[in-house]
């Protein structure tokens, strides 16, 4: 069993990782973005292209790639949201899934649909501990995963941005009666989900094959732990994540693999019956 939660809690962290930049998005726009995975798997195939076309070694393609992911952040909001930023949530919502559709259709007419393997950020013999044993790219995911969370809580808690982001997120309306430029933190906010979402893709490579529909599944687990944790909840994003992994790994151990992708679809289902906003999430009431 130990075996099977420190896999699980490998795979959560790239779950949670994802997760955070969806409930970054949602909390600062009241908006769902169903293109983060497809922002995810370009910038992806961006680190790739630094790979293998300017063969840059793997630490400056990933920082290339996260970089461009930033921008190509920013980018979408300001082209594609901004304008509409006042529609429909709806709206909203149908413009995300077609930018998910475009963004595949992009990735698959310059880098084809064609699977390619993606190389391990490290390599070398596993850690033992006891009979747990941990690959060195897991542990590098959880050191990351941690990284990132703690210096976005970091951000969030102390820096002018963070407080401004924070602000947005209680209240929109009266933080931009204070000053705060609410269209620039919205801006912010997909950046930020952006660069998560590019960390989660270039780390879950090298376990799959790289092509355009990569991170489809991987959209899906992070859409259930950010319900599983609370969608309003940054901290319920990576618990969620966490649970997921170590629970659908706990689930293809001891019950069936088969069941394992399955396993999101119900854990949704279950927690939105017993728990509508999630387990750290709170209820926030709307006067519309």
């Amino acid at each position: 069993m130990a075996q099977q939660v420190a896999s699980g809690l490998a795979m959560g962290c790239l779950y949670a990782l994802a997760a955070l930049g969806l409930v970054l998005i949602y909390k600062t726009s009241d908006m769902v973005n169903f293109a983060q995975g497809e922002m995810s798997m370009i910038s992806t195939f961006v680190a790739y292209t630094f790979l293998s076309v300017a063969g840059l070694p793997l630490a400056a393609a990933f920082v290339l790639a996260v970089i461009f992911a930033g921008l190509f952040g920013l980018a979408v909001e300001r082209a594609f949201l901004r304008p509409i930023q006042n529609a429909p949530v709806i709206t909203l919502m149908i413009v995300t899934l077609g930018l998910y559709l475009i963004f595949n259709g992009i990735a698959g007419w310059i880098w084809g649909y064609d699977p390619r393997s993606f190389p391990y950020a490290v390599v070398g013999g596993p850690l033992v501990v006891g009979k747990v044993i941990i690959s060195r790219d897991s542990l590098l995911v959880m050191g990351v995963t941690l990284f990132l969370t703690l210096a976005l809580y970091l951000v969030l808690r102390f820096s002018l941005a963070g407080i401004a982001m924070r602000a947005t997120a209680q209240n929109a309306v009266m933080a931009r009666l204070m000053g705060v430029p609410v269209k620039r933190v919205h801006s912010w906010a997909w950046g930020i989900s952006a660069v998560l979402g590019a960390v989660a893709g270039i780390l879950i490579a090298p376990t799959t094959f790289l092509d355009p529909n990569m991170m489809a599944e991987m959209n899906i687990k992070a859409f259930t732990a950010a319900v599983l944790g609370g969608f309003s909840s940054l901290p319920g994003a990576v618990a969620g994540g966490l649970l997921l992994g170590v629970l659908e790994n706990l689930v293809a151990g001891y019950i069936s693999t088969e069941f394992k992708s399955t396993f999101a679809f119900g854990l949704i289902i279950i927690v939105l019956w017993l728990r509508p906003h999630g387990l750290l999430g709170a209820h926030h009431r709307k006067k519309v």
